[in-house]
């Protein structure tokens, strides 16, 4: 297991996905000071054939992960609960907490929001989250936490890719326990 600070990785459509609009996604994440979950997701697409949402207020939101949407999924080693982090190019986010694979869904209480920001450009969308992970009180005293990358993009035909760092076999699952690959210093 490598422990990093710091990563860039680029994450994979999954196979039985359609759509050609999005030509790759990368990823940096890391932890920074005062435990803040950084994350950079930079789609490479011809955004004029994906959906993007438009910016809306910020706040939580259900149902992100139907259109496009980036996620990071997070746990404390060896925990079987895990947490979902939603971040949607309108600003909009949502945060779930699972106390098993896909079993016990609850939205945690937090004391500061996630911070948002999106920029677009020509053949790019990049966005940028922060989340406080202290608010997350199954990682706390964690040395290091495991982290699944993924994404979902939208064409404008309604066409979904399933993007992510591993894939399981079969349909797309972003909360497959074998999808935490990245491990994060805290």
């Amino acid at each position: 297991m490598k422990i990093t600070d710091s990563t860039w990785d680029a994450l994979v459509r999954h196979p039985s996905t359609h759509g050609d609009a999005a030509n790759g996604i990368d990823v940096h994440a890391q932890v920074g000071e005062s435990g803040v979950l950084l994350l950079r997701y930079v789609l490479r697409a011809e955004l004029f054939r994906v959906r993007i949402p438009p910016l809306k207020p910020a706040q939580r939101r259900d149902g992100l992960w139907k259109h496009t949407c980036f996620e990071a999924f997070i746990k404390a080693p060896g925990a079987a609960g895990y947490y979902e982090l939603n971040f949607a190019p309108s600003g909009q986010w949502a945060i779930y907490r699972f106390n098993a694979y896909r079993e016990g869904m609850s939205s945690p209480d937090l004391d500061a929001f996630p911070e948002i920001s999106v920029r677009r450009y020509e053949n790019r969308l990049e966005v940028d989250a922060a989340v406080l992970l202290n608010d997350l009180i199954g990682l706390q005293g964690a040395p290091h936490v495991q982290v699944a990358l993924s994404a979902v993009v939208e064409e404008e035909n309604g066409t979904l890719s399933h993007w992510a760092l591993k894939h399981t076999p079969g349909n797309a699952d972003f909360h497959w326990p074998d999808g935490f690959v990245l491990t994060l210093a805290m």
